[in-house]
């Protein structure tokens, strides 16, 4: 008897180099960010030598633990531009990849507690309209068409009173996102360097030349981070202080469930977001662990209050099972806002401060922070989030859109 012949393995979606000696652009860190850096360099400016370092796997970090909500509804001007920018680049990604991203733009919804947040939250929809975001504001009435599940009682200690709605918003496969990035890099001849840790930094006088890391010294003409959470661990080093602080940021899994749960809700007030993903399990998040670290696990009591949270809303959950915790590593600013662009040092350039926007910003940052390095000058939709504003006050507060967590 013969056996039957098992189907051949997919074949690599990226080569797995040894890192050159020289590179025109060496980018720090291998999540969403840095990769779509790198493609976005090949592709709008014809930089391919580039190498992306990663001191552990290809999108171990945050890309990885978040729990992929895409929206583009920020209050002021500045961030609408940069996370609209992103949505349109997702709407078109997949196509352009030749990868599916399992994009659902099933609409996002914050709800809004008191009668502040409705002041707040019809606020954030005018304004994201005269921005040209589909933005709208939608009763308890509308609500329970849009997700019947969740409890809109009146007399229940958070009564909802209405939320803004986002229907172009919804969920990607991170995973997917990276994997589909680093192979069209890896096809441009971007190298893509798993297991390179960068200990330090080549200086030539106040320019940056290159890095030193886990497996040897590497020039280049151009370094730029991100690293994320771990980018005061690398600026440190050159006694560069950033304004941010590192925190655990947890989420959780239940186990699978059937589709009940029609879009993304988000609650500030209650302090937790929601969502289902494709397989079935519920997807929730809440805020930071208060204090700072960069660890990639979190405390339980955190993950606690989080479901008590979520129940609050959707009591049809309670017999649910969490089946998977997990934390990434978010670096926040004062005013929850990214540092994009240029440093003191000549030639490094810095993309962190993303909190809990990252992901839903990935080709967007992408797409500036290539256009940053290659040009040596901020991209527009990049500029206002040069490092000087934290000395000029022109300071971009998103708090209030950010988003639970900040």
């Amino acid at each position: 008897m013969v056996a039957t012949r098992l189907p051949d393995p997919p074949p690599r979606l990226w080569r797995n180099p040894e890192p050159k000696r020289h590179y025109d652009v060496v980018i720090v860190g291998s999540g969403g960010h840095g990769l779509a850096t790198a493609y976005y360099l090949a592709r709008n400016h014809g930089i391919r030598d580039v190498a992306v370092l990663e001191r552990g796997w290809l999108a171990g970090g945050n890309m990885a633990r978040n729990t992929t909500i895409i929206r583009s509804n920020y209050l002021f001007d500045e961030s609408a531009a940069l996370y609209d920018h992103a949505l349109e680049l997702w709407e078109q990604l997949p196509a352009e990849l030749d990868h599916d991203f399992l994009l659902s733009q099933r609409g996002v919804l914050n709800l809004a507690h008191t009668e502040q947040e409705v002041r707040d939250s019809r606020r954030r929809v005018f304004a994201n309209r005269l921005n040209g975001v589909d933005a709208e504001w939608v009763e308890p009435a509308e609500i329970a068409e849009l997700c019947p599940i969740i409890d809109l009682s009146p007399d229940v200690r958070y009564p909802v009173l209405g939320a803004t709605y986002q229907r172009r918003g919804g969920i990607a496969k991170h995973d997917h996102v990276a994997w589909a990035l680093a192979r069209k890099a890896d096809e441009m001849g971007v190298d893509l360097v798993q297991g390179c840790e960068v200990t330090g930094f080549q200086l030539d006088g106040d320019r940056v030349t290159g890095v030193h890391t886990s497996r040897g010294p590497i020039g280049a003409g151009r370094v730029a981070l991100a690293a994320a959470g771990r980018t005061t661990l690398l600026t440190d080093q050159l006694g560069l202080r950033l304004p941010l602080q590192s925190h655990p940021l947890q989420a959780l899994v239940s186990e699978l469930l059937e589709p009940v749960h029609p879009c993304v809700v988000m609650s500030n007030h209650v302090h937790v977001y929601c969502s289902q993903a494709h397989k079935g399990e519920l997807v929730l998040g809440a805020g930071i662990d208060s204090y700072n670290g960069y660890g990639q696990r979190g405390s339980v009591h955190v993950i606690e209050r989080q479901m008590a949270a979520a129940l609050e809303l959707f009591p049809i959950f309670a017999r649910a099972h969490v089946i998977r915790t997990w934390a990434g590593t978010v670096d926040v600013t004062p005013d929850a806002s990214p540092i994009i662009g240029p440093t003191p040092y000549q030639d490094l350039y810095v993309n962190c401060g993303w909190g809990t926007g990252g992901f839903k910003a990935t080709p967007a940052v992408g797409w500036v922070y290539a256009h940053t390095i290659a040009t040596g000058r901020p991209h527009p939709l990049a500029e206002p989030y040069g490092l000087e504003r934290f000395t000029t006050g022109a300071l971009i507060d998103e708090h209030g859109a950010a988003a639970v967590a900040h």
